[in-house]
């Protein structure tokens, strides 16, 4: 057996490991809260996990499951930490193929070491690579999947969507598909936290979650403009280095561009994210999550918000052509379009 296939074999051994450690030290939230365990500030994520869980069944059409009633603590910032790697020229990820769920645009370890060896080989061989943490992920309903003390890192309004966004794979997933699912629990996600917090009469919260999202939203046309310039810079005629030197005046130009974004909207909120090195990676990596969501969010408009008739329409979409799907993410919204 071939390199290629020892690392193949290592990968899924060190995946085997990491799930059955995550099963094996999994308790349950309820008994944990009937306790003196938690400390005030945990107990309180841990009721609005339980909470979050109860509203995503009974108003967000989710299944309803054992997933996130029941507790893992970590010994690390992550639960899983994803590489995404593209080549030099290109914004389309490498993908990387599994039993189950088909090909994938990023490849998890459960160990950042791990991870972080095999972006750098994988950087060797050229291309850009990225080692992004997760604090959650779904196996699809195949196991309960359980909360994570990672996830408690997060505030209220960002943990409740992450279980909206989590359990959203488990209603609708396509094998294969990374764009179309992304797109899809992510717009689950937000539309679910609007819901949420009107629900719980928290319009204070909502406000403000609208006015963080109305930034992002500005900062993340700003990547995405980067990655339509260096699209068309890698569909190009010109040489490997005159490529390779436009590519790196353009995320130049980018690092300038944010400087005055943060200026205009008086926010550090994105400051880590941008002192790093960008690259390709980081912009497929935005696009993967991205893409979409406008169309997702209109279909659930076109039902009246009615979730449960809404994920039946994704279900037909999840199984129409994958030409249906991909014309549905990115429709034709110009008169110039052809």
């Amino acid at each position: 057996m071939g390199i290629g296939g020892c690392a193949t074999l290592a990968w899924y051994g060190q995946a085997v490991q990491g799930q059955m450690e995550l099963m094996a030290k999994r308790e349950d939230i309820e008994k944990i809260l009937a306790s003196d365990e938690p400390e005030p500030v945990e107990r309180q994520k841990l009721e609005l996990v339980l909470q979050a869980r109860q509203f995503a069944s009974d108003e967000l059409a989710l299944p309803d499951n054992d997933s996130y009633t029941r507790y893992v603590e970590l010994d690390r910032d992550a639960v899983v930490y994803n590489v995404i790697a593209t080549p030099e020229f290109s914004l389309e990820p490498k993908s990387w193929c599994y039993p189950i769920v088909g090909c994938l645009a990023y490849r998890g370890y459960f160990s950042r070491d791990a991870a972080e060896r095999r972006a750098a080989k994988l950087a060797q061989q050229g291309f850009d690579v990225l080692v992004s943490p997760v604090a959650a992920y779904s196996t699809l309903g195949r196991f309960e999947d359980p909360v994570t003390s990672p996830m408690l890192d997060y505030g209220p309004t960002r943990l409740a969507g992450l279980i909206f966004h989590e359990l959203a794979h488990q209603r609708v997933f396509v094998k294969g598909d990374t764009a179309f699912n992304e797109a899809f629990a992510t717009a689950v996600e937000r539309a679910g936290l609007e819901r949420w917090l009107e629900a719980r009469d928290q319009l204070q919260r909502l406000e403000a979650w609208r006015n963080v999202r109305a930034t992002e939203i500005a900062w993340i046309d700003l990547l995405l403009d980067a990655r339509d310039d260096l699209e068309a810079l890698y569909a190009g005629e010109l040489d490997a280095e005159t490529m390779r030197r436009r590519k790196q005046q353009r995320f130049s130009e980018l690092q300038v561009q944010y400087l005055a974004f943060r200026g205009r909207h008086d926010t550090t909120r994105f400051d880590g994210y941008m002192a790093r090195a960008l690259n390709n990676a980081h912009l497929a990596l935005l696009a993967t999550y991205e893409a979409g969501t406008e169309s997702f969010a209109e279909l659930l408009a076109e039902y009246g918000g009615d979730f449960e008739r809404f994920h039946q329409a994704v279900e037909r979409l999840a199984s129409a052509e994958p030409e249906a799907r991909a014309e549905f993410l990115n429709p034709c919204r110009t008169e110039t379009c052809p």
